[in-house]
């Protein structure tokens, strides 16, 4: 399950979306929040449309009676890319009125991975703590933070390697970026 929310990034679900799409045997369930939508629109050259043609399955973040409410709906888990301080404040405190936080919820309590990418900053005490409050409940909070020992050249370098990541935590194999191995010392003149 894929949940793009307002937040800004857009980016990482798309490139999510993009790279599950040629996984076999694996199904995406997506569902865009109105706030992402407009966030999808201002960030990028795709429209809602363009990405939910990217999913195999499209739901509206009202439908809180859709197949992804329910626990007995398997899934992997669940990857919001990326996610808004309001949706983490939702997901910690188990306040499931849209169908992103409802499925969100769902992963927690049937024990399955939900990978929140935050996407916010600075951060004041509250989003900390509603942040601590989700990881506290089996949450994973993985902000798209780049990593530079990988040498990124480009910015679809640093959106892969957070994605990489994402799929990493949902046990997902993919050939984003490579593993790695360690790294030699160079000498500093």
């Amino acid at each position: 399950m894929v949940g793009i929310t307002g937040a800004s990034g857009s980016v990482y679900g798309i490139r999510l979306l993009e790279t599950l799409r040629g996984t076999p045997d694996i199904e995406t369930h997506l569902v865009i929040s109105a706030s992402g939508k407009r966030t999808l629109a201002e960030e990028t050259d795709y429209s809602a449309s363009a990405v939910e043609a990217l999913a195999h399955v499209v739901y509206d973040n009202r439908d809180i009676g859709a197949a992804l409410a329910s626990g007995s709906f398997k899934t992997m888990g669940m990857a919001i890319a990326p996610c808004s301080i309001k949706t983490v404040a939702a997901l910690a405190n188990c306040f499931a009125d849209t169908l992103i936080s409802r499925a969100g919820d769902v992963s927690l309590k049937e024990g399955r991975p939900l990978v929140a990418v935050v996407r916010e900053t600075p951060l004041h005490a509250g989003h900390l703590e509603q942040m601590l409050a989700l990881a506290r409940i089996g949450g994973v909070i993985l902000p798209p933070v780049p990593a530079f020992y990988n040498r990124p050249k480009t910015l679809d370098d640093v959106v892969n390697h957070t994605v990489g990541r994402i799929l990493d935590r949902l046990g997902i194999e993919h050939s984003l970026v490579a593993e790695w191995t360690g790294g030699g010392r160079k000498s500093v003149e």
